[in-house]
């Protein structure tokens, strides 16, 4: 629904360009894609070659990241402890644990 909400804003002749490149290229633009197309938009470039480009961009996230709680951690580290220091002794508490397997 997201993206819908971003490609709501184009005006009409630009959502028509949008779907003749759907239609064309087979593909749907992701959110990130859609507010870079709406942002086109709004500083008045969108044509169809922008709508082309911006849609065959590779928009897969390039680093996956990994999330942990602060309430199932914090009683581990002193209050205050930066989320730097934090990782760092995630990473080596892992580190040894994997070299004791």
């Amino acid at each position: 629904m997201r993206p819908a909400v971003e490609l709501s804003y184009l005006p009409q002749e630009q959502q028509q360009i949008l779907l003749d490149v759907i239609g064309s290229e087979d593909l749907t633009p992701s959110h990130v894609q859609a507010a870079k197309l709406r942002k086109l938009s709004d500083e008045g470039n969108l044509d169809y070659e922008a709508v082309v480009s911006v849609i065959k961009e590779d928009t897969t996230p390039r680093v996956e990241h990994f999330k942990l709680l602060k309430e199932k951690i914090r009683h581990f580290f002193p209050a205050g402890t930066p989320a730097q220091a934090i990782e760092d002794t995630i990473i080596k508490a892992l580190e040894l644990w994997h070299s004791r397997q």
